[in-house]
């Protein structure tokens, strides 16, 4: 199969300096705004890069659920890859691809657990099959058969049933602190708008524009 002329051009949406929030949280919501109106499936949807204790990248989707001044939250199984991997190495790397805007948001920092009270909040907005799956997968191990799988959701029904769902131990949430984002917004011709943010030591935010 030849994917050598799959190119497609997208609308021509600039981006200039003049344009961006000093905050680059800011600026996020901003697009992060945008997406939610032109993105119809998962908006939140983000690709999450770690690295393992022998240097080897991983990368899977995951779901942003929430942002603040203090980074990107989203939650797991803390037996996971990812969690064992952030537990090496807390240096992580998230990308948001939006294609309808053909824009790409790239955020650069470290994950750091959050607190359990902070968990339990957002567990408990969960829909109830939704806590319950939280129970039954060990996340990253081998399942022999869906079978087994099934029927320990169908256990865990019965156990918690006319009853709360109670937030697993080994299930909470991540915060990723950023240190570097960058907005990527895709031009004509290749010539691609990209601007980065880098936090200073003072916490102070420094923009530039990158070559495409």
């Amino acid at each position: 199969m030849d994917v050598s002329d799959l190119r497609r051009s997208v609308e021509d949406r600039d981006l200039n300096r003049e344009d961006l929030d000093d905050d680059p949280i800011a600026q996020f919501e901003r697009w992060f705004g945008e997406a939610c109106e032109h993105v119809p499936f998962e908006p939140n949807g983000v690709a999450l890069c770690t690295v393992d204790s022998n240097g080897r990248p991983s990368s899977r989707t995951v779901l942003m659920k929430y942002f603040d001044e203090s980074g990107f939250v989203f939650f797991t199984n803390y037996t996971s890859n990812k969690a064992r991997d952030i537990e090496a190495n807390n240096q992580v790397s998230m990308l948001f691809f939006w294609r309808e805007l053909g824009r790409q948001l790239k955020i650069n920092g470290r994950a750091e657990k959050i607190a359990a009270t902070e968990t339990l909040k957002y567990f408990a907005t969960r829909p109830r099959g939704s806590q319950i799956g939280a129970w039954v997968s060990e996340q990253s191990s081998i399942v022999t058969s869906r079978t087994l799988l099934e029927a320990k959701f169908d256990e865990m029904k019965r156990k918690f049933s006319n009853k709360e769902v109670p937030l697993p131990s080994f299930w909470g949430g991540y915060r990723v602190v950023p240190e570097q984002i960058e907005f990527w917004q895709g031009r004509t011709n290749r010539l691609h708008d990209r601007f980065q943010y880098r936090r200073g030591d003072d916490d102070s935010w420094t923009i530039e524009r990158l070559a495409p």
